[in-house]
Protein backbone atom coordinates (compact mmCIF):
# COMPACT_ATOMS: atom_id res chain seq x y z
CA UNK A 1 0.00 0.00 0.00
CA UNK A 2 2.83 2.63 -1.36
CA UNK A 3 5.49 1.26 0.53
CA UNK A 4 7.38 -1.89 1.32
CA UNK A 5 5.64 -4.66 3.31
CA UNK A 6 5.26 -4.31 6.97
CA UNK A 7 7.82 -7.61 6.54
CA UNK A 8 10.30 -5.96 4.63
CA UNK A 9 9.69 -2.57 7.24
CA UNK A 10 10.19 -5.57 10.35
CA UNK A 11 13.57 -6.38 8.66
CA UNK A 12 14.38 -3.20 8.34
CA UNK A 13 13.63 -2.00 11.84
CA UNK A 14 15.93 -5.16 12.72
CA UNK A 15 18.54 -3.67 11.00
CA UNK A 16 19.48 -1.09 13.83
CA UNK A 17 22.14 -2.79 15.80
CA UNK A 18 24.14 -3.48 11.68
CA UNK A 19 23.43 0.59 11.77
CA UNK A 20 25.27 1.34 15.26
CA UNK A 21 28.01 -0.82 13.83
CA UNK A 22 28.10 0.41 10.22
CA UNK A 23 28.39 -3.28 9.43
CA UNK A 24 27.06 -2.61 5.92
CA UNK A 25 29.13 0.39 4.82
CA UNK A 26 30.16 0.18 1.26
CA UNK A 27 28.06 -3.12 0.81
CA UNK A 28 26.08 -3.39 -2.49
CA UNK A 29 22.30 -2.95 -2.28
CA UNK A 30 19.47 -3.34 -4.39
CA UNK A 31 15.89 -3.56 -4.88
CA UNK A 32 12.44 -3.74 -6.76
CA UNK A 33 9.41 -3.55 -6.76
CA UNK A 34 5.76 -5.09 -7.97
CA UNK A 35 1.94 -3.93 -7.62
CA UNK A 36 -1.12 -4.23 -9.38
CA UNK A 37 -1.41 -0.52 -10.90
CA UNK A 38 0.92 1.45 -13.54
CA UNK A 39 2.06 3.89 -10.68
CA UNK A 40 0.98 1.94 -7.88
CA UNK A 41 3.60 4.31 -6.12
CA UNK A 42 5.80 2.20 -6.97
CA UNK A 43 8.63 5.05 -6.74
CA UNK A 44 7.83 5.44 -2.95
CA UNK A 45 8.88 2.08 -2.23
CA UNK A 46 12.14 1.52 -4.10
CA UNK A 47 12.81 5.32 -2.71
CA UNK A 48 12.37 3.49 0.75
CA UNK A 49 14.62 0.74 -0.24
CA UNK A 50 17.51 3.50 -1.67
CA UNK A 51 16.72 5.50 2.12
CA UNK A 52 17.78 2.19 3.61
CA UNK A 53 21.04 1.33 1.77
CA UNK A 54 22.09 5.17 2.76
CA UNK A 55 21.72 4.76 5.90
CA UNK A 56 23.97 1.82 6.08
CA UNK A 57 26.31 3.74 3.82
CA UNK A 58 25.70 1.19 1.98
CA UNK A 59 26.79 1.37 -2.43
CA UNK A 60 22.58 1.30 -4.46
CA UNK A 61 22.83 -0.52 -8.11
CA UNK A 62 20.87 1.61 -10.45
CA UNK A 63 18.93 -0.14 -13.04
CA UNK A 64 21.09 0.65 -16.74
CA UNK A 65 18.56 -0.25 -18.93
CA UNK A 66 16.84 2.26 -21.16
CA UNK A 67 12.98 2.48 -20.45
CA UNK A 68 10.53 1.03 -23.37
CA UNK A 69 9.00 4.46 -24.39
CA UNK A 70 8.47 4.67 -27.61
CA UNK A 71 5.00 3.60 -29.63
CA UNK A 72 6.16 0.57 -31.18
CA UNK A 73 6.85 -0.54 -27.40
CA UNK A 74 5.07 -3.62 -25.60
CA UNK A 75 4.55 -4.74 -22.80
CA UNK A 76 7.06 -7.40 -22.75
CA UNK A 77 10.04 -5.23 -23.63
CA UNK A 78 12.41 -4.59 -20.93
CA UNK A 79 12.24 -1.64 -18.24
CA UNK A 80 8.65 -0.54 -19.54
CA UNK A 81 8.11 0.84 -16.42
CA UNK A 82 10.48 3.40 -17.54
CA UNK A 83 12.35 3.34 -13.86
CA UNK A 84 15.78 4.63 -13.58
CA UNK A 85 16.78 3.84 -9.72
CA UNK A 86 15.81 -0.40 -9.85
CA UNK A 87 13.29 -2.66 -11.36
CA UNK A 88 9.20 -1.75 -11.23
CA UNK A 89 6.99 -4.60 -12.29
CA UNK A 90 3.51 -4.59 -12.51
CA UNK A 91 1.04 -7.48 -12.71
CA UNK A 92 -2.81 -7.37 -12.37
CA UNK A 93 -4.51 -8.06 -9.15
CA UNK A 94 -6.61 -11.15 -10.20
CA UNK A 95 -3.48 -12.73 -12.72
CA UNK A 96 -1.42 -15.18 -11.25
CA UNK A 97 2.69 -15.56 -11.04
CA UNK A 98 2.86 -17.03 -14.39
CA UNK A 99 0.74 -14.12 -16.18
CA UNK A 100 3.12 -11.85 -14.97
CA UNK A 101 5.01 -10.07 -18.09
CA UNK A 102 8.06 -11.67 -19.30
CA UNK A 103 9.46 -8.02 -19.75
CA UNK A 104 9.40 -7.26 -16.11
CA UNK A 105 10.91 -10.90 -15.45
CA UNK A 106 13.76 -10.22 -17.96
CA UNK A 107 14.32 -6.52 -16.51
CA UNK A 108 14.79 -8.81 -12.87
CA UNK A 109 16.86 -10.96 -14.08
CA UNK A 110 19.46 -8.17 -16.12
CA UNK A 111 19.01 -6.29 -12.67
CA UNK A 112 20.15 -9.31 -10.45
CA UNK A 113 23.01 -9.98 -12.99
CA UNK A 114 23.98 -6.59 -12.92
CA UNK A 115 23.99 -6.24 -9.11
CA UNK A 116 25.86 -9.68 -8.57
CA UNK A 117 28.12 -8.49 -11.02
CA UNK A 118 29.31 -4.97 -9.11
CA UNK A 119 29.48 -7.32 -6.09
CA UNK A 120 31.68 -9.62 -7.86
CA UNK A 121 33.84 -6.71 -9.20
CA UNK A 122 33.90 -4.59 -5.53
CA UNK A 123 35.03 -8.05 -4.03
CA UNK A 124 38.13 -8.94 -6.14
CA UNK A 125 41.52 -7.59 -4.87
CA UNK A 126 42.95 -4.49 -6.19
CA UNK A 127 45.10 -4.44 -9.29
CA UNK A 128 48.09 -2.65 -9.66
Amino acid sequence: MGGPSWQFKKFADETLRAWFELRWKDKVFGGFTNSASINGDKLNTIQYFLLLAGQHGGLWVSLAIKPANFKASKRDDLNRMGSYIAPMAQSDADASPEEMSSGDLETGRAYGARVAGIARRLAEPARA
